[in-house]
Order: structure tokens, then sequence, then C-alpha cells
């Protein structure tokens, strides 16, 4: 199973793949807001510290609130990204 470090709270845990990362941050006690949970409202966005090649691609809607936010390249939404791979490390942007 993919390892998932949250740097906020210093917490690694083993996730199953394709696990969102909100429902990981939700299991490790980060401090990670989520409005919506539909990738529209831009309140959980993270900074992919390292790993970014070990999650799931953007969707259409995901690249659109992005640019809304104008959000850096290392930023992504935890509702809508999903850990496919190992050794990924997040903080709250």
């Amino acid at each position: 199973m993919p390892n998932v470090t949250f740097a906020d709270v210093g917490v690694t845990l083993a996730v199953p793949a394709g696990t969102l990362l909100i429902e990981a941050a939700e299991r490790a006690g980060a401090n990670l807001v989520c409005g919506c949970r539909e990738g529209e409202c831009g309140s959980c966005l993270v900074e992919i510290v390292s790993g970014a090649e070990h999650l799931s691609e953007t969707s259409i809607l995901e690249d659109q609130v992005l640019k809304d936010l104008s959000a850096p390249w290392e930023q992504r939404l935890a509702c809508q990204t999903r850990v496919l791979g190992d050794a990924v490390v997040v903080r709250p942007a």
C-alpha cells in the first residue's frame, strides 16, 4: 500500500491505492479544511511537497478550479486527488 505523509502533523500512514487525499487526511488527523468534496470551492488546497508523480492526473474540473485560484503547480485539491503510488508528502496550502 502507498504511504502518505502529512507534514503539518508529522503522521505517515499506509492507504489503499486510489484513496483520495482528503480521506487520508481525515484518518491522519491532519489540519485540512474541506468545504464541498466536489472539487468546486478550493478549500482543501494542499501543497505536494514530494511524490507528485504518485498522484492521479488533474481532471478538467480540478484544472479549472486551480486556475481560478491562481494556484501554483505544486498545489492540488485534496478532494479530487487520488494516491496511486508510494511516498507522497503533503501539507495544507
